[in-house]
């Protein structure tokens, strides 16, 4: 279905969650190099413009219940290791950077996205986080050399390295069919699901590479759909959140009529 082209359905808001860095990062002069820094990887945003949405970066600071409630569709992205206390354990030796105030910011957009039925989509840290916010668990860390070697980062970001087989009836078997070929590069993954997670992809050595919510408009991937020229899971975000958005103007039109 092409959003863009379709007049009846507004182009939906899809907020995209970031990460904290300094501006350190970006060669800021001296006095600046400590300066709170809010980082976003554009194919994010060109994914969601391509799929016909509006995206729009979501600050860390601000409260992400209010934010939610003027978004028809959120993303939580990629990135460093979902605090492992989170689920009922301790940091690793494979511990990667942990950021408390990312993954309470994150985990509220999750939860409000949830509460008020906004479309959702996680991606490789944002599917985990998920799970994790619905009180599931992850593998705390997948091996370089075993398995599909998921946590490696020897080929091109949008190399596909490894397939994955999706369950009959899901979202993802809708949107892919019976099997595709994604990238790969995460060194943690869902390991017992949380509340309502349905488990429905899985690599080739039984890594979970998708899940959904049972009866709400979730989904969550392992891999990097946003490094591809396209991914139909970004249309999906985009369709379910334009329809959303249309049924929450028919009130506001009606009172004007």
């Amino acid at each position: 279905m092409d959003i863009i082209s379709t007049p009846s359905l507004p182009r939906p808001l899809i907020g995209i969650s970031g990460r904290r860095l300094r501006g350190a990062a970006i060669g800021a002069p001296h006095g600046f190099a400590d300066a709170p820094l809010e980082a976003y990887l554009s194919e994010y945003s060109t994914s969601v413009l391509r799929a016909g949405g509006l995206p729009v970066h979501l600050p860390m600071d601000a409260d992400p219940w209010q934010l939610v409630a003027r978004l028809d569709g959120v993303v939580i992205v990629g990135g460093d290791d979902v605090d492992p206390r989170r689920y009922g354990q301790a940091p690793g030796p494979f511990t990667a950077l942990i950021d408390p105030q990312r993954d309470d910011f994150e985990a509220g957009l999750i939860e409000a996205a949830i509460e008020d039925g906004v479309p959702l989509l996680g991606v490789c840290r944002g599917a985990q986080l998920l799970n994790v916010v619905r009180g599931g668990t992850l593998h705390g860390h997948l091996a370089h050399g075993e398995g599909e070697s998921h946590g490696s980062y020897a080929y091109p970001r949008a190399h596909r390295v490894h397939e994955v087989r999706f369950a009959p009836g899901s979202v993802t078997h809708a949107l892919y069919g019976e099997t595709t070929r994604v990238n790969s590069f995460h060194h943690q993954a869902v390991d017992a699901p949380g509340e309502g997670i349905i488990v429905t992809g899985w690599a080739p050595d039984g890594v979970v590479e998708a899940i959904e919510i049972d009866g709400l408009p979730a989904v969550g991937v392992q891999w990097h759909p946003e490094t591809f020229d396209a991914d139909p899971v970004f249309d999906w975000l985009v369709e379910q959140a334009a329809v959303r958005a249309t049924l929450d103007a028919v009130p506001a039109t009606q009172n004007v009529a």
